[in-house]
C-alpha cells in the first residue's frame, strides 16, 4: 500500500486576548503580563499625560499603574475588560500624582510633547486662525500656544475630560470609567469645554471658519 504524502498542517493559533493573557499572568506566567503590558502602553501613558500634564510624571505614574495591576491582578474577574480595569487604576494614580504637584495648572497648560519633541493630542479642532500679516507655521505655533494656555484656565472636570479625549486613546466609555462618570455626562463636558475655548479663541480674534 502506498504511503500517503498529504501534509497535515497544524490549524491556524487563534488570537490571544487580553483575557486569556490575564488568565496566564493570574497562574504566574510573567511574559504573558509583559504582553499586556505592551499592548496597553500607549493608552496608560497618554490617560496619565492627560492628568499630569509632564511626560516626565507620567511615564512615572504608567510604571506604578503596571505595578499596582500586577499585584491585584488575582482580583480581577473580568467583569470588565481589562484595559478598562488599568485604565481606571492608572487615572487614580494620576489623581494622586496631581494633588502633590504644586504646579499644575502651568504643568497642564505647557506643551505635552513626545520624545520626538511633536505635540500628543490636538485637543481643540477645527479652529482657524486670523488672517494676519505673520506666515502660516508662526499662526499655528500661536494658535497652539493660546490653546494650551486656556486649557490649563478651564475647571478641571472639563479639562479633565477634554484632555483624555484629545489623546485619541482613549472611547467615552473608557474615559467615563476612569472619571466616574456617566457617558453621556462626559460627552457634555468634552462638548462644553471645546465651545469655552472656541469662545475664548474668539474673543481673542481668532474665527472658526
Amino acid at each position: 500500500m502506498a504511503e500517503s504524502t498529504e501534509r497535515v498542517t497544524a490549524p491556524e493559533s487563534l488570537e490571544v486576548t487580553d483575557l486569556d493573557l490575564v488568565r496566564l499572568a493570574q497562574a504566574g506566567d510573567t511574559e504573558a503580563f509583559g504582553e499586556l503590558v505592551e499592548r496597553n502602553r500607549r493608552a496608560v501613558f497618554r490617560a496619565a499625560l492627560a492628568a499630569v500634564g509632564s511626560p516626565a510624571e507620567a511615564d512615572d505614574v504608567a510604571q506604578e499603574a503596571f505595578v499596582t495591576a500586577w499585584r491585584k491582578l488575582s482580583g480581577f474577574r473580568g467583569d470588565s475588560q481589562f484595559r478598562t480595569w488599568l485604565l481606571s487604576i492608572t487615572w487614580r494614580k494620576a489623581i494622586d500624582r496631581r494633588k502633590s504637584l504644586t504646579r499644575w495648572l502651568k504643568l497642564a497648560a505647557s506643551s505635552a510633547r513626545d520624545e520626538a519633541g511633536e505635540d500628543l493630542f490636538d485637543v481643540v479642532e477645527q479652529v482657524p486662525s486670523p488672517a494676519r500679516p505673520q506666515d502660516l507655521a508662526y499662526e499655528a505655533a500661536e494658535l497652539q500656544q493660546d490653546v494650551r494656555r486656556l486649557i490649563g484656565t478651564l475647571p478641571r472636570k472639563l479639562r479633565d475630560a477634554l484632555l483624555l479625549a484629545g489623546t485619541g486613546e482613549h472611547t467615552y466609555d473608557d474615559i467615563a470609567e476612569m472619571l466616574a462618570t456617566p457617558v453621556g455626562t462626559v460627552k457634555w463636558r468634552v462638548a462644553e469645554a471645546r465651545r469655552v475655548l472656541k469662545r475664548k479663541l474668539s474673543a481673542m480674534g481668532y474665527r472658526d471658519e
